[in-house]
């Protein structure tokens, strides 16, 4: 399988190209910085330049031929105004599903977060809640596609622990965390399992096995 995962240099994306790496896919991971080449390519990945803040529909596009499945796991960062949160997770999101599906890329996974549905209260700091508007108007756009197979993973608060192997994956679990590299572990099952297309799902950390976690939830009404 031939991946193609937007923001290539993100802690999620790291993990995950070093994953499917190690089963022996082909990753191609999108940077903006070409000086975070060599950590894309320390993970067995091949690295892109290509800047979803500038580039084109056609120029993403491009980027996406011949890959099987395409993982947006971009995001502006913790550091980052409100505005960037409008540019990359709205904007960015919106413009990688519409060049994977001139690429004829159908598989389309999005790393999205927990609350995007719901609007911010008036006490939220004010860039979270562009965040978290941002967010939901990029899975809202997803959703509506049909030229997609999409599936969109909401995970609860990100920690860097060293992973679990087990998870509560379902369309609500209620707010916790989980580690990145759980969800890594978890976009990676999902990749390989179709039948999750046109589901958006939280993840927190749980009891029960990856595999295990994502066979149910294709079984949920």
């Amino acid at each position: 399988m031939r991946t193609v995962i937007a923001g290539g240099h993100g802690k999620i994306a790291l993990r995950l190209e070093a994953l499917l790496a190690e089963r022996g896919d082909r990753t191609v991971g999108l940077i903006r910085n070409p000086a975070h080449a060599d950590d894309v390519t320390a993970t067995g990945a091949e690295p892109a330049v290509c800047d979803l803040e500038s580039a084109t529909v056609d120029e993403v596009a491009r980027a996406l031929e011949g890959a099987d499945a395409a993982v947006f796991a971009a995001g502006a960062g913790p550091g980052s105004g409100a505005a960037r949160k409008d540019t990359v997770d709205r904007d960015a999101a919106i413009l990688f599903a519409d060049a994977a599906a001139r690429a004829g890329v159908r598989r389309f996974l999005v790393v999205s977060a927990m609350r995007v549905d719901e609007e911010p209260t008036a006490d939220m700091d004010p860039v979270f809640a562009a965040y978290l508007r941002a967010k939901g108007a990029a899975d809202a756009a997803v959703r509506a596609r049909t030229d997609l197979d999409w599936t969109i993973l909401r995970p609860g608060r990100l920690t860097d622990d060293p992973p679990t192997g087990r998870v509560a994956l379902s369309a609500h679990t209620g707010r916790s965390e989980v580690p990145r590299a759980d969800v890594a572990a978890v976009l990676a099952a999902l990749l390989d399992e179709p039948r999750t297309a046109g589901l958006t799902l939280e993840l927190v950390s749980g009891d029960t096995t990856v595999p295990d976690a994502v066979a149910a939830a294709v079984s949920q009404p």
